[in-house]
């Protein structure tokens, strides 16, 4: 357990740096989304992300920004395995790394996803963005985190996620 703590520790810094991005973040969302004509749809999935590197991503530092994205998500998913692969050595099921595993699933539809209290992600985006674009997209990160890291202190059992569906 203490290096998947190390694990989080790490993470949690690479997502302090994202933080102070996100408008570059949310800059090159948009770059992209209107370059692959995508200006009416939500960004819904961690894959539609990656599709926007791959096929509409305009400049360096757009690129930058999307791998570091990518990069948490998949640190965050090497936490996740190693936390399944530990719980399967005991023979318990954990609710939160359930929950988890649907929040980073490339394509799992987390567009309605809102991160509350204490997360402030979603108060940086104008209503507009938050609404209908990107609410979903900036949430992922700080709810799987807060997922994994409670799981890794002991809360296994009865972890639920810091966030509302809205409709």
């Amino acid at each position: 357990m203490t290096d998947v703590r190390e694990q989080l520790l790490s993470i949690e810094q690479k997502y302090k740096r994202f933080t102070q991005q996100q408008f570059i973040f949310i800059t090159a969302l948009e770059r992209s989304r209107e370059h692959a004509r995508d200006k009416t749809e939500p960004v819904s999935t961690v894959t539609q992300v990656q599709r926007y590197l791959n096929h509409h991503c305009s400049n360096s530092t757009d690129r930058s920004i999307f791998l570091l994205f990518l990069e948490i998500i998949s640190d965050l998913e090497g936490v996740l395995k190693h936390l399944e692969s530990s719980l399967s050595s005991r023979s318990t099921s954990s609710e939160g790394l359930t929950t988890c595993r649907e929040l980073l699933s490339p394509s799992s539809n987390i567009s309605q996803l809102r991160a509350h209290y204490p997360h402030n992600e979603i108060n940086r985006l104008s209503c507009d963005e938050a609404r209908n674009f990107y609410g979903g997209i900036v949430s992922v990160i700080p709810l799987a985190l807060d997922l994994l890291t409670t799981y890794s202190r002991g809360g296994a059992q009865h972890v639920t996620p810091t966030a509302t569906e809205t409709s």
